[in-house]
């Protein structure tokens, strides 16, 4: 399912939502925990859990990016300054497993907003599917099937 977008006062907001078959403590483990967050999202780190803590972005090209976490409340919300934006987790305890919500507070809308998009929607896939023992044949075929469908959500929003 594709992410809502909704433009607000200052901004928009993309809106993804999962439910999946795992308690909220396995989940938040692959948001938090280096060794699993890897596994989905080699470039990110977690230098400090803790509000004003510090996730890093690898570029690869030799630098990091400092990301600091604005709001922290174990097993439930994680968010984190994005460059000029938000990524906020939550997670929400159901019967049979949780519902994990990711939210993006974008700044401005960029010809990059639609990558970054495509890019949560297979993140979040991926985490189901490893959570699951399964493995994505192709990140970047999924990518690339999602981008064309953001980009287009997008100009509609715009």
């Amino acid at each position: 399912m594709l992410a809502m977008i909704q433009k607000m006062e200052r901004g928009y907001r993309a809106r993804f939502e999962r439910r999946l078959p795992h308690a909220v403590d396995q989940v938040w483990a692959w948001l938090t925990e280096n060794e699993k967050l890897a596994q989905w999202f080699s470039e990110l780190r977690i230098e400090e859990l803790r509000e004003g803590g510090k996730i890093k972005f690898d570029m690869q090209n030799g630098t990091f990016e400092e990301m600091e976490i604005i709001e922290l409340k174990l097993r439930s919300i994680l968010e984190y300054t994005w460059d000029k934006d938000l990524v906020r987790f939550e997670l929400y305890p159901e019967a049979g497993g949780c519902r994990l919500v990711l939210i993006e507070k974008i700044h401005a809308m960029t010809d990059h907003t639609p990558r970054d998009l495509a890019g949560w929607h297979v993140c979040l896939d991926v985490i189901h599917a490893l959570m699951e023992g399964r493995t994505v044949e192709s990140r970047k075929d999924d990518w690339e099937k999602w981008y064309v469908q953001y980009v287009q959500l997008v100009r509609e929003v715009n």
